[in-house]
């Protein structure tokens, strides 16, 4: 923990950007959070700083209850709307038939594709007019994460990691001290919550996000190359996913 430097010096820059953000960007800004406790933090710095901020979380239809949960605790709170971004149903059907509804456990681009179809390509299509966003990253959460930047420039929307430099032992604080909600899935173990049979509690010793796709080793990791028709290289998942989007444009003749 931080201690007195939180209180007196990580917390005032984290507000100075806040502040900062919500002038540059103005009605353009939102927050996309999986409401865990980063984003509760986010959702109650922005609403304390800015006096309100567009809330937006993305459903899958394989999350927990505790996460389902949490959006209601959080929009009675702050009496707001959080808007729910789900993925395409044509799509998701189009996946699950070809591939069964759990074939993330078959093979990483096979996880892949399931998160590309419930996660990524919906959030693409919802922050379509958002000019920047703040998330709950940290560099402390995992190795990948260990140079995440304040601002992250290098794409449109912007992504704004204002707790980048906070500690777990930090948003647990400042939880604390604030009475936030937080998912009950954290007194079961759990210290990262995705979707739920894609996340188990973590044990002593491994990294905050060791509980996420738990069963993938560092071979599995490798993904295949393949060429398409045309003899464009691609990988694995591209592979599959154009094959899924194939049969939904079979579909909708």
């Amino acid at each position: 923990m931080h201690g007195d430097y939180f209180v007196k010096v990580l917390l005032e820059e984290t507000t100075v950007l806040v502040r900062e953000a919500g002038a540059e960007f103005g009605g353009a800004l939102a927050i996309v959070t999986s409401l865990q406790r980063e984003g509760v933090v986010m959702v109650d710095l922005a609403m304390r700083v800015l006096g309100g901020i567009r809330v937006m979380t993305i459903d899958t239809g394989r999350m927990p209850a505790g996460t389902l949960e949490m959006m209601e605790a959080v929009e009675a709170r702050y009496g707001i709307r959080i808007e729910r971004i789900r993925p395409d149903e044509a799509e998701v059907a189009a996946m699950v038939e070809t591939h069964g509804r759990n074939l993330f456990y078959d093979s990483v681009p096979k996880r892949s594709l399931c998160c590309n179809i419930r996660k990524v390509w919906p959030l693409a299509r919802a922050l379509k007019g958002v000019g920047a966003y703040f998330t709950g990253l940290r560099r402390g959460q995992s190795e990948t994460r260990k140079d995440v930047p304040l601002f992250d420039r290098a794409g449109a929307p912007v992504k704004i990691n204002a707790l980048a430099g906070w500690s777990a032992e930090d948003v647990a604080e400042y939880t604390a001290a604030h009475g936030l909600p937080e998912n009950r899935l954290y007194g079961e173990g759990y210290t990262s919550i995705g979707c739920e049979p894609c996340t188990r509690p973590t044990k002593a010793g491994e990294d905050e996000r060791a509980g996420r796709w738990w069963w993938e080793t560092d071979e599995a990791r490798e993904c295949g190359l393949h060429f398409s028709p045309s003899g464009k290289v691609e990988r694995t998942a591209d592979v599959l996913l154009r094959e899924v989007l194939e049969k939904v444009r079979e579909k909708a003749r």
